[in-house]
């Protein structure tokens, strides 16, 4: 049996959550598992004869035919561990990737052997390909790659047909739908499904070949182009060039935000590639993510990596999802990992090439945190009340402090506790936007008193998820404005600021899945703010969510973490050489903050009376407890009304059925 997080931990050892109340070992530093083992159990009598140790994230096993090998798929370590039954002992170590220097990021995680136990054939899920290995222990090699589809998370041998059977986790994405009404098509990113690849043995000859598909899709020539050292009299620029080369900027300010498209919040720009009839939250809603997109760059080829919060935060802060990741995506049976609450900690799930802060601490640069991998502990300071301070209670607090109400929160990970603004708070719809760009904004003023402000500030904005229209809570157009009020502000303090000529403000959202866009499912608003931004562009560059984290890393002089940051494009193509240190100014909100959805008997419109009660049976106070599908048509009709066409394409079983 392989153990993905390894042996049981004893007494001393450094652990971490992983999910239903288990503890694993963690790297004392990292707090991110660190081992992985084999179990081998006498099925007679069911007593443990041995525990392999091998690398991490053991998962898959293969039996050779003549039964004197077991190999273990070591997903987190992109090798494979070789035992010898006789003895229990791992007798070889099998590398595949082209070197074992390479940066992380093939991920393999299950194994087949063809039939005569010469050639073994591994799914390294993060390259979308199989690898094949000469199997010889004590001289096995890696052959070559075979590109197959989008995580191959399952194989088997078809002996008779001389053909691997792939099971691709995430397959491919739907094939486009059409809305009857506006005959354009539209996406959303749980549109996907998996797929399966029946691939015939190539002979040898053909494997270089295949192997280049490989290497051209995952673009390895840039992990090259990442190490290439630093030259000495470089110029400052805003991205440099190399790594190690030096930027004109000291500061990066990065705002995850969540669950937008590009079209929902974006649509309506003329500039841009939008589409207005998906808009849901246009200028009159969003005034500041409008005027910074003209005053800045208009980004409209921006995607989003994740797919919702669990990987969504993962790729925004690791640049990477694991096997373990994508393989709980069929319900996350143990965990919930974005980092956001109790049950929501999994240090299984984390990449073991490290968070962005262990990045940055790792080089010796500064950092503060604003709610990102925090725990929402936000309560009443008088002992004696029940229950957690609802939204107006936060409201009354922010508007009018009085201490009734205590914002705090704790380190989802240990290894944020010295840098975590413990009375900020990250998830916690509960908690106006309002209050964390206050937050914010005071401890800046703190900074600039002491002159030193952290090279890397992460901070939270999750408002724009809304509540749907449950009764007492904003209604969802004052929550985007509460939280786009919020971005604005904190582009402004930071503009005005003595660190405003050296410092980037990135922001872009954890995941799009609440809602729809008519180029990808993925593509989502992204946000470059800086003296040296292009001024009134449209920079239609394709970009992602590792692009904007190779671009910091670049910045602050970071090498890449994985696989994914390393052949990221870095933004180049967002700035200039000459500064305009005009800074911006927020513009007030048009809609009231305090508008609340009122009690689903006081709403007349049947469709949104319904909408109103399935709102209050639904699960905000964690990250996506509520069905999407379903809050996605409830946002549709609560900004559109309800006689406007729901999109068709969007459409899916069980959409209506709101007593889910």
């Amino acid at each position: 049996m392989s153990n993905w997080g390894g042996r049981r931990p004893q007494a001393g050892d450094a652990t971490g959550p992983a999910g239903r109340g288990t503890e694993v070992r963690v790297d004392p530093v990292t707090h991110i598992a660190n081992e992985g083992s084999v179990t081998v159990i006498d099925l007679a009598t069911g007593a443990v004869c041995a525990e392999v140790l091998v690398h991490l994230h053991a998962s898959a096993l293969a039996v050779t035919p003549d039964f004197r090998y077991v190999v273990c798929a070591n997903a987190a370590s992109d090798n494979l561990s070789v035992i010898e039954t006789a003895t229990d002992q791992v007798v070889e170590t099998i590398w595949v990737k082209q070197s074992p220097a390479d940066l992380f990021g093939a991920s393999p995680n299950a194994l087949a052997f063809d039939a005569k136990g010469k050639t073994l054939y591994v799914a390294n899920g993060t390259q979308n390909a199989i690898a094949v290995v000469e199997f010889k222990p004590g001289s096995s090699k890696l052959l070559g790659l075979v590109p197959v589809g989008w995580f191959p998370g399952a194989l088997a041998f078809d002996a008779q047909r001389k053909t691997m059977c792939v099971a691709n986790i995430k397959g491919l994405p739907a094939t486009t739908k059409t809305d009857k009404q506006t005959g354009k098509p539209g996406f959303n990113s749980h549109q996907y499904r998996g797929s399966l690849s029946l691939v015939p043995v190539p002979p040898a000859k053909a494997l270089p070949a295949l192997s280049a598909i490989v290497w051209k899709n995952y673009r390895r020539e840039q992990l090259a182009v990442a190490k290439l050292p630093p030259r000495p009299g470089q110029p400052a620029r805003p991205v440099p060039e190399r790594i190690g080369e030096p930027s004109v900027f000291k500061h990066v300010v990065y705002v995850i935000k969540e669950n937008r498209t590009y079209d929902q919040v974006l649509g309506d720009l003329k500039a841009g590639n939008g589409d207005p009839a998906l808009c849901i939250f246009p200028e009159r809603i969003t005034p500041n993510q409008h005027k910074l997109v003209r005053e800045f760059v208009l980004l409209d080829n921006t995607y989003c990596s994740g797919i919702l919060s669990a990987d969504g935060h993962q790729w925004s802060t690791t640049a990477f999802a694991t096997d373990y990741m994508e393989k709980s995506f069929a319900g996350f049976p143990r965990s919930y990992p974005d980092g956001m609450g109790e049950d929501e900690m999994d240090a299984l799930a984390y990449a073991p090439s490290g968070f962005l802060w262990d990045n940055v601490l790792r080089h010796g640069k500064t950092l503060r945190n604003y709610g990102e991998f925090a725990v929402p502990a936000v309560r009443f300071a008088d002992k004696a009340r029940k229950g957690s301070p609802k939204w107006m209670d936060c409201w009354k607090e922010f508007r009018e402090p009085k201490g009734e109400v205590i914002f705090a929160s704790t380190p989802a990970v240990k290894s944020l506790a010295p840098y975590l603004a413990t009375n900020s708070v990250g998830w916690d719809m509960a908690v106006p936007d309002q209050f964390r760009a206050k937050f914010f904004i005071e401890e800046l003023k703190r900074f600039e008193a002491k002159g030193e402000f952290p090279n890397l500030v992460l901070i939270c904005l999750p408002n724009d998820h809304t509540s749907g229209t449950s009764a007492g809570v904003p209604t969802p157009a004052a929550y985007v404005a509460d939280n786009d009020l919020a971005f604005g502000q904190i582009v402004e303090a930071i503009s005005r600021s003595k660190f405003w000529k050296e410092t980037a403000i990135f922001a872009i959202e954890d995941d799009p899945q609440a809602g729809f866009d008519h180029v990808s499912g993925y593509r989502t608003t992204a946000y470059c703010i800086s003296p040296y931004t292009k001024r009134g562009a449209t920079v239609s560059t394709q970009y992602n969510t590792t692009s904007l984290i190779r671009t910091m890393e670049q910045i602050l002089g970071l090498t890449p973490m994985n696989q994914f940051d390393a052949t990221a494009t870095p933004m180049f193509d967002c700035f200039t050489a000459t500064p305009d240190f005009t800074p911006f100014t927020a513009l007030p909100s048009n809609v009231p903050l305090d508008e609340l959805n009122p009690a689903p008997r006081a709403v007349n419109d049947k469709l949104l009376r319904e909408h109103a009660y399935a709102s209050a049976r639904m699960n905000f106070k964690q990250a996506d407890k509520c069905p999407e599908d379903l809050l996605n048509r409830i946002l549709w009709h609560a900004m559109k009304g309800s006689a406007a066409p729901y999109p068709t394409w969007a459409i899916t079983a069980g959409a209506k059925d709101w007593d889910d």
